[in-house]
Order: C-alpha cells, then sequence, then structure tokens
C-alpha cells in the first residue's frame, strides 16, 4: 500500500482500488469585536460566558476540529513600515478590537463559516464579526 497526496492505492487479485483520504483543511477565525466586549457583563454574566466557551471549544476538541485557542489582551501596539523604517503605535482609532482566535480544521470553508457562527461570542456582544480564512498552503513552509 502506498500514499500519495491523499490517495491510498492497493492490489488485490489483479484489481486496483484508489481510496480518497477526506484530509481537513486549515482555518483561522479571527475574533473581532468592539473593545472588551465582556467589560459591561456582570461577573455572574462573564462566568456563564466563559462557560459556554469552555463547552463550545470542548465540543470542538471533541471533533478533532480544534487545533488552538487564545483570547487576547486588550493591549498592544501595530508596527507598520517599509524598508527599515519603522513605527510602532496605538490600535487603530476605531473600537474594534481582535479579541482572540481559533486554529481549526474543517473539511471546507462552509463548515468553518458554520463553526464561527456556533461562537458564543455573538450572544454577548453587539458588533462581534469573526473572520474565517483558509491557512495557505506552501511548499517548503508548511506543506
Amino acid at each position: 500500500m502506498s500514499l500519495s497526496k491523499g490517495h491510498f492505492c492497493f492490489k488485490s487479485d489483479k484489481t486496483i482500488y484508489h481510496i480518497k483520504t477526506n484530509k481537513m483543511k486549515e482555518f483561522m477565525l479571527i475574533i473581532r469585536t468592539q473593545g472588551d466586549h465582556l467589560a459591561e457583563l456582570s461577573p455572574e454574566q462573564q462566568q456563564q460566558h466563559v462557560n459556554q466557551v469552555m463547552n463550545y471549544m470542548s465540543g470542538l476538541m471533541n471533533s478533532g476540529k480544534l487545533n488552538s485557542a487564545q483570547p487576547l489582551d486588550m493591549e498592544g501596539v501595530i508596527v507598520s513600515g517599509t524598508a527599515g523604517k519603522f513605527k510602532d503605535g496605538p490600535f487603530n482609532e476605531t473600537k474594534e478590537v481582535i479579541a482572540g482566535y481559533f486554529l481549526i480544521k474543517a473539511n471546507s470553508l462552509e463548515e468553518a463559516i458554520q463553526v464561527a457562527k456556533d461562537n458564543p461570542v455573538f450572544e454577548v456582544g453587539a458588533g462581534a464579526r469573526i473572520e474565517v480564512r483558509p491557512i495557505k498552503v506552501m511548499e517548503g513552509i508548511n506543506g
């Protein structure tokens, strides 16, 4: 039996069988909120949200879809520049911030979008958005 780019091939009694494996793709879910989306919640509501997120993550882990996930602190800077001339400064003037990310596996962009739609962030704050981006596979880097 040999493996070649997502296919298994084997020969049995002069018949060659090709079985295509279903390799999941990776997607980055970038969570954007209007400032600290938990700041206006009571401690009890914050704990309830944390429990919802933990249940969401547990479901993703149990289904083999979660690679990693992290919340991000509200502090930070944006570094920009060209040709060795850099400057760092505060985030954009808008209140929108990247609050965290999920690195997931899914069979398709549509499945990744559904995973994003199920995220509990939409239950606590108006203006939450999740950007769903496929991870580009590049030979020599991650492929």
